[in-house]
């Protein structure tokens, strides 16, 4: 139940991600990027306080890693139980056999003894030979 509910919360961050990272801006998308003005900005841009989607990108992203590791450590989890045996459960008894669809016959009936074949002719007739042509010979 949990993973079900983490992994529609990771897609659901993943493509709001996506998202938002496709709307913002570029820090040297300036008209005066393209002349050389934006190259007065430090290596990352500049240093400043981020807006709404900068930090909203943030925070989903913290959601995001959060997620994975949590189903990392579930799955890690179900890996480890699954080859593991609960011996302290009573072993199952058995039951009486399933009822079958085969017809049974009465406990009083008597089985016929098998008999051979039906009536079968004693002989068979081979089948007539025929000779097959000679042939041709090339002249």
């Amino acid at each position: 139940m949990i993973e079900t509910v983490l992994l529609i919360v990771l897609v659901v961050v993943a493509l709001a991600l996506v998202g938002l990272v496709l709307i913002q801006q570029g820090k040297g998308a300036d008209a005066g990027a393209s002349f050389g003005a934006g190259a007065s900005q430090t290596v990352f841009g500049s240093a400043g306080s981020g807006n709404f989607l900068t930090k909203s990108t943030w925070s989903l992203g913290v959601v995001f890693f959060v997620c994975c590791l949590a189903l990392g450590y579930i799955a890690r989890q179900q890996a480890e139980n699954a080859g593991r045996f609960d011996f302290s459960e009573p072993a199952a008894t058995q039951s009486a056999p399933a009822a079958s669809d085969v017809p049974q016959l009465p406990a009083d009936a008597s089985v016929p003894a098998q008999s051979q074949a039906p009536d079968a002719p004693a002989e068979v007739p081979a089948p007539a030979e025929t000779q097959a042509p000679a042939p041709a010979t090339p002249n």
